[in-house]
């Protein structure tokens, strides 16, 4: 709880149910927003909702700016703060896995999970897909994977000192080029969406 939490405000049982119920807030609001419908995702992908984009590059940038504002002021200490160490080929290709298991399932984890609590059944069988391939993936570990999951070892890097730059740098150029993307994407879904009748979109919900 960032400031507090070393103060002695909260203790630790304390903390963790306060993150208990941020969890249920974000879940309401991931369903209010819809994003527990597969086609909110699945938008992203084939450039007729652009949505989740500016919504998931807004939070990562609102979170990033409120950390350095904070520790700059002395209320948190970035240096203390963990994050695992950086592979980056094993990244790269565990991240298109996952962009291909969001397309394909349409959902993300976080929304995946939200929308089985909901009771939809594509959500049920996309979280009982995911266990299915955590259990896959500890159960076929060979020496061959733990070779491969140990390549590239870069440390505990961030991209800022990766290239040399300070962190305040970064998040602003990272600040223009969403606002740049944002407008892109509004471009695409234009012209994604021109040809379609009021009914489709309805049917997308847009």
């Amino acid at each position: 709880m960032g400031p507090l939490y070393p103060l002695g405000i909260i203790n630790e049982n304390v903390n963790l149910l306060i993150a208990f119920f941020i969890g249920i807030v974000f879940g309401g609001m991931l369903e209010a927003g819809g994003f527990t419908n597969t086609r909110k995702l699945a938008g992203v992908f084939y450039g007729y909702d652009m949505t989740v984009l500016k919504v998931f590059f807004t939070a990562a940038l609102t979170a990033a700016a409120g950390l350095f504002i904070m520790h700059h002021y002395g209320l948190i200490d970035l240096t203390k703060i963990f994050y695992p160490h950086t592979y980056w080929l094993p990244t790269l290709v565990g991240g298109l896995l996952m962009a291909i298991g969001f397309l394909l399932g349409g959902f993300c984890p976080g929304t995946g999970f939200c929308a089985a609590s909901t009771g939809k059944i594509d959500g049920i069988v996309f979280a009982v897909g995911v266990f299915l391939g955590i259990y896959f993936y500890a159960f076929t570990y060979t020496p061959v994977f733990e070779k491969f999951r140990n390549s590239t070892f870069m440390g505990q890097v961030n991209v800022a000192d990766w290239l040399g730059i300070s962190q305040g740098l970064f998040i602003l150029i990272m600040i223009v080029i969403a606002i740049a993307s944002f407008f892109f994407a509004d471009w695409v879904q234009k012209k994604v969406n021109k040809n379609k009748s009021p009914e489709d979109l309805e049917e997308l919900g847009l």
